[in-house]
């Protein structure tokens, strides 16, 4: 199963590890928030709805983060500006640490979401230059599974931090952990080099390049993809975002029992990456979001109404997280597949990134309809409507499995 790995060449496998690097501490950044808004609801006071806003503001400002780096991307290169993203969010979770009320915080997440946002495009567009067409999905899909190693991450860093400090202080070491993805970067500056496709293009590129995929012959896929990516990031948000606060409100956990009950979820995730990884290259990526959206809509809702204790629900969280997760393993290559090199980095980015952001008004929204139905029912009405369109924009657009970029360099009309 993992044999093609040994015929990767010793530059894949280094833009491989790090990537995934990349991710997964991207991924714990982002993700110890979801962790902490039990805290700030108890010693702030916030409200459910103050929480949705601070953790959709990092993903909305990252969909600006993630359209401006990919523009970058293909002016000044996809490893130094993956770099530069790197430490720009490293820096700014540490500072959320010190943050001292609301605004502050508010502040610090929104900057955080720039790195966030740019560290994904940089990355995405780097592994799918570098790896060869017929490894490119499980490899990409592989890496991505470094999301659920960073949030798993989180969760145990928040279960032992949660048992062993006071909520006071707890919440704080989370965030300045955050600063520990810093070190990555001189790792990649010594050994990642830039991806062929790119050195070889000798085209300037000018400002204007940032709505180059805004225009023909681009602009039909871009707004496709910009949908399916909206549908499917505004699904995983709107379950994610508020899992751990209806654990342990409605569910009645501990805030120990809360963190084990996630890390078996974020276990069942890391097994949907892998999965996805290499169902992108047997079945074909559009099957591949298929799957993952519909059994989603199934999960989610057995998961938040069906009448199972506690210890019966632990088991459906595995699967919950194994087959909504699925969903992006496949993509970064899909993404990689549809754009030639000269617009790929903004084209990725701006899919990618315009999807999050708009996808980041769900958890708001979660935050504010849970005042009215409850915290279960504003997931799930938020969730559905996400992977229903996400299911709708799927129908238009393309297959792209096995398909070489260098067919895409003379692009095709819409």
């Amino acid at each position: 199963m993992f044999a093609w790995f040994s015929d990767l060449t010793q530059r894949e496998r280094r833009t491989m590890f790090a990537c995934f690097g990349g991710w997964s501490l991207d991924a714990l950044d982002v993700q110890i928030f979801s962790f902490v808004i039990p805290s700030l609801l108890l010693l702030w006071g916030i409200t459910t709805a103050e929480a949705g806003m601070l953790a959709t503001i990092t993903l909305l400002v990252s969909a600006f983060g993630g359209w401006i780096a990919g523009a970058l991307c293909d002016r000044f290169g996809r490893v130094k500006v993956l770099q530069f993203t790197i430490l720009w969010y490293a820096f700014f979770t540490f500072l959320c640490g010190f943050a001292q009320d609301f605004n502050q915080l508010f502040i610090f997440r929104a900057l955080q979401g720039l790195g966030f946002g740019g560290e994904w495009a940089a990355g995405a567009v780097l592994m799918g230059e570098v790896i060869r067409d017929k490894y490119r999905g499980r490899a990409v899909g592989l890496v991505q599974t470094g999301w659920a190693v960073g949030w798993g991450a989180a969760a145990l860093l928040y279960t032992i931090f949660a048992a062993t400090l006071p909520e006071t202080l707890a919440w704080k070491v989370l965030f300045w952990v955050g600063l520990a993805p810093a070190g990555l970067v001189f790792w990649i500056r010594r050994f990642v080099e830039e991806p062929d496709l790119h050195n070889q293009r000798r085209e300037p590129v000018g400002w204007d390049h940032m709505f180059s995929a805004l225009k023909p012959p681009y602009l039909a896929t871009t707004w496709r993809v910009a949908l399916m990516v909206t549908g499917a990031q505004g699904a995983s948000y709107a379950i994610t975002t508020f899992l751990p606060t209806y654990l342990k409100t409605v569910r009645h956990l501990t805030s120990v029992g809360t963190g084990s009950y996630l890390m078996v979820l974020i276990l069942g995730a890391f097994f949907g990456f892998v999965s996805g990884a290499f169902l992108a290259d047997w079945i074909g990526r559009k099957a591949t979001f298929m799957v993952s959206a519909l059994g989603s809509m199934v999960l989610m809702l057995v998961y938040l109404f069906a009448p199972l204790s506690n210890d019966m629900i632990l088991p459906v969280g595995f699967l919950l997280g194994y087959i909504n997760l699925m969903m992006f393993s496949p993509m970064g290559p899909f993404m990689t597949e549809l754009f030639p090199t000269a617009v790929r980095g903004v084209g990725q980015g701006f899919c990618y990134n315009a999807g999050r952001g708009i996808g980041a008004v769900f958890p708001a929204l979660v935050g504010f309809l849970a005042a009215r139905l409850g915290l279960g029912m504003a997931i799930a009405v938020f969730g559905f409507c996400g992977l229903a369109l996400m299911v709708v924009a799927l129908l238009l657009l393309p297959e792209t499995r096995g398909r070489s970029l260098l067919s895409l360099e003379q692009p095709v009309a819409e």
